[in-house]
């Protein structure tokens, strides 16, 4: 795959700071379609951090223990209009401030959090089995980061505290989907219904709400959500305390232990495109260590970053078996000596340290440490009686023909940028958040959508509600689109790796590339979102919603 400009900002900032390469965030735009221009006819730069940040170098490494998020428990149990006669789990999650060290030497930092803690609790859901959540905005009043009211959605004369949960990946009713315009301000709440009718999976829950998303998870807003089923449970995977989450991000952190978010040098309009920081997360610490015992382990690896991509592997030459992605198992276990995720993407991996017995096992992000693995001499009783080896198949997964597409959407991925080539803002096939709704598939149809990237970047895009299959990627010649919007290739069609051949709900889609996918409409008709996962982009038009309409009779 090609080093886009944006992978190589994301991969330099780790290892040298996120602001060593602040010029390169001038990204120019190949799109030439025509669009309404904005107002503001130049953006500002990014602006220098006013306050010290933390040199990664100057942390001890491995000195913190893991956190692992506890198991969302029930507060009860609540009936619902959709299961006459039956009561349904009933969790009540509260959304709160509070504070937390990151690392051993530094000073607690501030931060907001599910159930007053951040990853938030892990739920646990079951195949056919659905729950209700109260999702409580119980924060302050006062956002502590920068909001930009010139944002479509975060005007001045909204409240600067405003939440909606969406789990991600999840197939749900759209009145339960988190829309973004569904938010609700501090002292309210929004009970939503989870029916859980798909495939076991790892997906995860976050803040999204408009204009202010990026804000909100960058504060701590998320948490795991797993769901299993019979047929998972029969593969005789790691499990229970060997099977745990491991959610990543990047945060920028003042010496003062406080989170610091970039910004332009406008403090009107603060906005920047993207956001990278030089420290990285793992369950809510930097650089922690874990105890394992010479045995497998499955590793749920999320990316909940605003705009960094993570490219982990483990010392010792010790591999991954990828067993699933974003929408649950792959068809087989499949060895990898690295993982790629960009924002949003899981990887479900097992991981065997029983040959590792007293050494340390780093997880490394382009070769630096972020977690250290220490492998006990022993084995308990209970990793004595696990199965010999991982099963040689997982679960079917049964290719979407692209012939049986009712209908195939040719959508533009774009930026518009000013005259020094700085982009103000990202739209999906030239439109707005705004705009009428052009996206209108009906229930149980089967389409593919072709992505064309116009810019410079890749961009990780998802689709809600649908989980979808990655037919190909293919280069094409952008002289000839921007002439006559015609699509002419220029080199054969790229079939997805095989850990992309499963199901999925986040793509890349390359610069230069169409990036094609196909998916079936199943769920209950309603409006719901497809965007850009860099939350900077999704924050600033690139998100569209699309309407899922009734099936024809």
């Amino acid at each position: 795959m090609t080093l886009s400009r944006r992978r190589f900002l994301c991969g330099a900032s780790g290892l040298l700071g996120a602001y060593a390469f602040a010029d390169a965030l001038h990204v120019a735009s190949a799109a030439t379609s025509p669009m309404v221009m904005p107002a503001r006819m130049a953006m500002p730069v990014l602006a220098a951090p006013k306050v010290p940040l933390i040199n990664p170098t100057s942390l001890a490494r491995f000195v913190d223990p893991l956190p692992v998020p506890p198991i969302a428990r029930p507060a009860g149990q609540r009936a619902h209009p959709a299961y006459p006669g039956q009561t349904l789990p009933y969790y009540r999650m509260e959304m709160r401030a509070f504070s937390a060290r990151l690392h051993r030497d530094l000073p607690p930092t501030p931060l907001w959090g599910y159930d007053g803690r951040s990853p938030g609790p892990t739920f646990e859901a079951v195949r056919g089995q659905p729950l209700l959540v109260e999702w409580i905005n119980a924060l302050p009043t006062r956002h502590f980061l920068p909001i930009d009211h010139n944002i479509h959605g975060a005007e001045r004369a909204k409240p600067a505290v405003r939440t909606v949960t969406h789990v991600h990946g999840a197939r749900v009713p759209a009145g339960s989907d988190g829309y973004p315009e569904d938010w609700y301000a501090s002292g309210h709440s929004a009970l939503y219904h989870y029916p859980n009718g798909q495939d076991a999976a790892t997906l995860w829950y976050h803040d999204h709400a408009m204009g202010i998303t990026r804000l909100n998870i960058y504060a701590g807003l998320f948490g795991a959500f797993n769901v299993r089923d019979s047929d998972e449970q029969a593969l005789g995977l790691p499990s229970g305390e060997f099977d745990l989450p491991l959610i990543l991000c990047d945060r920028l952190i003042g010496k003062d232990g406080q989170l610091y978010y970039p910004v332009s040098d406008d403090p009107s309009a603060p906005w920047v495109m993207q956001c990278n920081g030089n420290l990285t997360l793992c369950n809510g610490k930097l650089f922690p260590y874990f105890e394992v015992e010479p045995r497998r382990y499955r590793l749920r690896l999320i990316n909940v970053a605003n705009t960094s991509f993570f490219d982990l592997s483990l010392s010792h030459s010790q591999p991954f078996q990828q067993i699933g992605s974003d929408q649950g198992l792959l068809s087989a276990p499949l060895e990898r000596t690295r993982i790629e995720l960009y924002p949003a993407e899981r990887a479900d991996v097992v991981v065997d340290f029983s040959a590792l017995a007293g050494l340390s096992v780093q997880l490394r992000q382009h070769g630096e440490g972020l977690l250290e693995f220490r492998v006990g001499a022993r084995a308990s009783e209970r990793s004595n009686r696990e199965a010999s080896a991982l099963p040689a198949s997982l679960r079917p997964v049964t290719r979407i023909d692209p012939a049986s597409a009712v209908r195939d959407r040719v959508l533009t991925l774009e930026e518009m940028d000013d005259a020094g080539g700085n982009a103000m803002t990202m739209l999906l096939d030239g439109k707005r958040w705004s705009d009428p709704i052009t996206e209108n598939p009906r229930q149980h149809s089967t389409e593919t959508w072709s992505f064309v990237n116009l810019t410079g970047d890749a961009h990780p895009i998802h689709l809600h509600l649908v989980r979808f299959q990655v037919i190909d990627r293919r280069p094409f010649d952008l002289f000839a689109w921007n002439a006559s919007r015609t699509l002419k290739y220029t080199g054969p069609a790229q079939l997805p790796p095989p850990h992309e051949a499963g199901w999925k709900d986040t793509v890349r889609a390359d610069a230069g590339m169409v990036t094609r996918i196909a998916m079936r409409f199943d769920g209950e008709p309603g409006r719901y979102v497809w965007h850009c996962h860099f939350l900077e982009h999704e924050d600033n038009e690139m998100m569209r919603p699309y309407q899922l309409l009734p099936a024809k009779v």
